[in-house]
């Protein structure tokens, strides 16, 4: 494991602290609490994994794959099925290679989500981590409607090295995109990064802007790889898994990035989003600094969530 990773880990660990908290110390109390592995231990479980915002799809998933290796391995007691439970949660959040294919291609990206969930703090990380990778980045202030955002996008820019191609407070974003993809093409960029307004409460008029921006990036790049990411915050549990379905209803989403997962008791929500969605994690924020936003990775975050593992 690089320097980097460790001490992403080392963060992560920490923040999950509160989550660990919630989720691991009673199932330790089950393990130790029951002799014999029986519905009661089962839903004992169960319920520790619903209250610790892992979702009812989640957990109905997981128990069912415990109790089919349980006996399958022919398992007696229940101290040995800790570990048969963490592998169920690990294999739950499982995201494939393919996930990040459009790291590798011309792609653009669209960014979605409300306002105040680290959305605009999130494009700026990820065009520092692309930029690292080697690639030629530009990045879209396509949210024009809430005044600071261009600002901050600017000096997130400015940090990750890259180029960024805005308009005034209160343009028209479409227009903003047009301009970026024009010069996404001219200086033959790697990837468009494009931060959007997120107002879901007016659905109407997002739903209408994000199809005119759709329709700009489908004209004028038809030929670029596409990805639609929507940005959560780790630390509302079940409200995001609402925004994220809220926003699927508006655009195609194919990931999913959570942020604030440093403090949070809510943790949980990273497994729940991915089962009920059927929409992979790809990326997890712990932290203000350009590198605290990393490719999810299933195995590190259980491992930091059960304290199995650490720093390996």
């Amino acid at each position: 494991m690089s320097e980097e990773r460790r001490g992403f880990f080392r963060r992560l660990t920490d923040g999950l602290a509160k989550t660990r908290n919630n989720i691991v110390a009673g199932m330790d109390a089950i393990f130790s609490g029951f002799s014999d592995i029986d519905d009661d231990f089962y839903d004992e479980i169960e319920e520790i994994l619903v209250m610790g915002d892992i979702g009812i799809n989640a957990t109905t998933s997981i128990i069912s794959n415990l109790k089919q290796k349980v006996r399958e391995q022919h398992i007696r007691r229940p101290q040995e099925c800790k570990e048969l439970l963490i592998n169920s949660i690990k294999e739950q959040m499982q995201v494939g290679e393919t996930a990040y294919e459009f790291e590798h291609r011309t792609s653009v990206v669209l960014v979605i989500g409300v306002n105040g969930v680290g959305k605009t703090t999130s494009v700026g990380k990820l065009a520092g981590k692309l930029k690292d990778q080697g690639r030629r980045v530009i990045l879209a202030a396509a949210d024009t409607f809430r005044a600071a955002a261009g600002e901050q996008l600017t000096e997130w820019a400015n940090r990750a090295g890259v180029e960024i191609i805005g308009g005034a407070e209160g343009a028209d974003p479409a227009a903003v995109v047009y301009d970026a993809v024009s010069a996404a093409k001219a200086r033959k960029a790697d990837v468009l990064l494009i931060d959007t307004a997120g107002r879901l409460h007016n659905k109407k008029n997002l739903m209408e802007e994000l199809r005119k921006i759709n329709r700009i990036i489908e004209r004028e790049y038809p030929d670029a790889y596409r990805e639609t990411l929507v940005v959560l915050d780790g630390t509302t549990g079940q409200n995001a898994l609402e925004q994220a379905r809220q926003f699927g209803e508006v655009a195609d989403l194919t990931g999913i990035i959570l942020t604030k997962l440093d403090g949070t008791a809510k943790g949980g929500i990273a497994v729940a989003v991915q089962s009920e969605l059927n929409i992979p994690v790809k990326y997890i924020g712990v932290g203000e600094h350009i590198d605290d936003l990393q490719k999810f990775d299933a195995d590190t975050f259980v491992n930091a969530l059960f304290l199995t593992g650490a720093g390996e």
